[in-house]
């Protein structure tokens, strides 16, 4: 009984943990930039993935190259590139 009683506290402990969100649109990236932390950068063949960390939350944006360059000209927040 004891160890069923852990294991449920130990599934419960995971299940709350932040899941990262995923942003659909340009003007929703452009909104969540002011509680920005950091912006981490990920370039690949045809698309780029975009991880706007906040405090609470992991937010991703996938565009295309020219897009992503837009986006990140002229940011103030720290761009790290993986």
């Amino acid at each position: 009984m004891l160890l069923s009683r852990n294991l449920r506290l130990v599934a419960v402990a995971v299940v709350s943990e932040p899941m990262p969100r995923e942003i659909h649109s340009a003007e929703e990236f452009t909104a969540l930039l002011p509680r920005a932390v950091e912006v981490r950068v990920k370039r690949l063949t045809d698309v780029v993935k975009v991880k706007l960390r906040t405090p609470q939350v992991l937010y991703t944006f996938k565009c295309d190259p020219a897009t992503a360059d837009r986006l990140l000209s002229g940011l103030k927040v720290p761009i790290v590139n993986l």
